[in-house]
């Protein structure tokens, strides 16, 4: 997941593939160039049903794939076109227009579980009055020790993928950085929240690439076409 390229998403959704330059004009002070301009958004959630990728941002055509709703991507480049509608790129020139994603990682997912979260905490608060705080806190340390917990379930050619991944990312280091990417899998920051345990990388990484690509092996096979995963 290296700064290369793309995309995050929680549920599998098939790899674009679209190449190309984008070549971009300069400005002048008569006439409004398109332009690219500094990411204002590292992941967009989809907020459509589904919305379709075009081929670049100045001259834009529709190029058949489209995205599904609620569905999360890395931005790597930003721009505006000589209209003023800014787009987002997706990785190797598939670009979306900003006005149909929301900048943040899987949006309506993330409101989803806050929304259960407050269910699940009001009903706690009747059911248990007494002792709420400590309920509490029980379910914030096993939510904890969970995570420290973790073990990955990859075995054989999964685990022998995964490794390999890992070796190419990082060396296998969990201390590795390279910008908004951390660790031996290099996650983005944002998906690991703030915890950047080895269990926790384990863990969010598995979660990943079941997601986009279903096994490691696939997110290998993918890796060595692409150059990222």
């Amino acid at each position: 997941m290296k700064i290369k390229s793309i995309l995050v998403k929680s549920i599998a959704v098939a790899a674009l593939s679209v190449t190309g330059l984008v070549a971009v004009n300069n400005t002048t002070s008569n006439t409004a160039q398109a332009a690219t301009v500094q990411n204002d958004a590292s992941v967009v959630t989809v907020n459509h049903n589904s919305i379709n990728v075009y081929n670049n941002y100045e001259n834009p055509v529709a190029t058949g794939q489209t995205l599904a709703g609620n569905t999360s991507w890395k931005v790597i480049k930003t721009a505006y076109d000589s209209k003023g509608h800014k787009w987002y790129d997706l990785g190797k020139n598939q670009w979306v227009r900003a006005k149909y994603v929301t900048a943040g990682y899987h949006a309506a997912s993330t409101a989803q579980k806050t929304a259960n979260t407050q269910t699940q905490t009001q009903t706690t608060n009747t059911a248990a009055t007494q002792a709420p705080a400590q309920t509490q806190h029980t379910q914030t340390a096993a939510a904890s020790t969970s995570a420290k917990s973790y073990t990955s379930n990859a075995t054989g050619s999964e685990a022998s993928a995964k490794a390999w991944i890992a070796s190419q990312e990082s060396g296998g280091s969990y201390s590795a950085s390279n910008g908004q990417y951390v660790g031996k899998y290099q996650l983005s920051a944002s998906y690991l929240d703030g915890d950047y345990s080895a269990a926790n990388q384990e863990r969010v990484a598995d979660n990943y690439v079941k997601g986009r690509y279903g096994s490691w092996s696939a997110a290998k096979a993918f890796w060595q076409a692409n150059g990222w995963y």
